[in-house]
């Protein structure tokens, strides 16, 4: 193989959240592009970016990286080192593995440099342990309707114990989102149409927002009081808790503002 393409974690909240391993790999490399609509970071400033990695940093569109890799990143890196700078980890969006296979295809070689992602910061800022959670669902920002998949998702991990993590997603290129509230209602209804409902009014759920950021908010309680909160703007998460340890309860009280008789509620 020749070339290289490395895929850089920044982390979740600004450019400070890369690692000084993805800052060195940054500033050597020859170009440095990067993405930000499979997840915004509210605190990313492009000019701070550049500079603390000497680099003019390109920024690419979901059409660029997914449809145009071969015309725009992958020569680049075909005979020079290309450090590709990715929200959260790199790897946890599908289509950065599919960008990565492409390099491997082309014969060029390819590295990760980890850093924080939603699926890891979750578990911290919550108290909720890491190893409890089950598959991660996504409400799409396209259509009114929760996906079966989406739902069937939930609903298993309840059955099997485990925590479900709901990521709503933000599309940026066209400024729309799905907010918590929302996502909320829209889940209700849906639950609604079965007849063994696994959410309700009363289900504990946990809201995040900007989480790393300063006015990171993290609230716990049943649907419909986490339903009424203002979480400003996006990302957000939510989190769906399974059967709680008691060190996973006080957590959620002393974290997450959680009351008595919400952390006692069940689906």
């Amino acid at each position: 193989m020749v070339g290289e393409l490395i895929f850089i974690g920044l982390g979740l909240h600004d450019e400070l959240g890369m690692s000084l391993r993805g800052l060195a790999e940054a500033k050597s490399c020859d170009f440095l592009f990067t993405e930000q609509y499979t997840n915004p970071m509210p605190g990313l400033n492009l000019g701070n970016l550049a500079a603390i990695t000497e680099k003019n940093v390109i920024v690419l569109s979901r059409r660029e990286v997914e449809e145009e890799a071969e015309r725009i990143i992958l020569p680049k890196a075909r005979s020079g080192k290309v450090g590709f700078l990715v929200p959260g980890d790199p790897m946890v969006a599908t289509t950065h593995v599919d960008l990565r296979l492409r390099a491997h295809r082309a014969r060029i070689a390819t590295r990760l440099v980890h850093s924080s992602s939603i699926a890891s910061a979750i578990a911290g800022v919550t108290g909720l342990q890491s190893y409890k959670f089950g598959r991660t669902v996504t409400i799409p920002v396209i259509g009114t309707e929760i996906p079966d998949s989406t739902y069937l998702g939930i609903k298993r991990n309840i059955v099997g114990g485990l925590h479900s993590l709901v990521l709503l997603e933000v599309d940026t290129e066209h400024n729309r989102y799905v907010s918590i509230p929302e996502a909320l209602k829209r889940l209700l209804v849906y639950s609604g149409t079965k007849k063994d409902s696994t959410i309700t009014e009363r289900t504990l759920v946990v809201g995040a927002a900007r989480l790393e950021a300063p006015d990171m908010i993290v609230k716990a309680g049943t649907l419909t009081d986490v339903g009424q909160w203002k979480f400003g703007d996006p990302p957000f998460v939510i989190v769906f808790p399974g059967p709680l340890h008691f060190v996973e309860a006080e957590a959620l009280k002393v974290f997450c503002d959680a009351s008595d008789e919400s952390v006692s509620s069940r689906p």
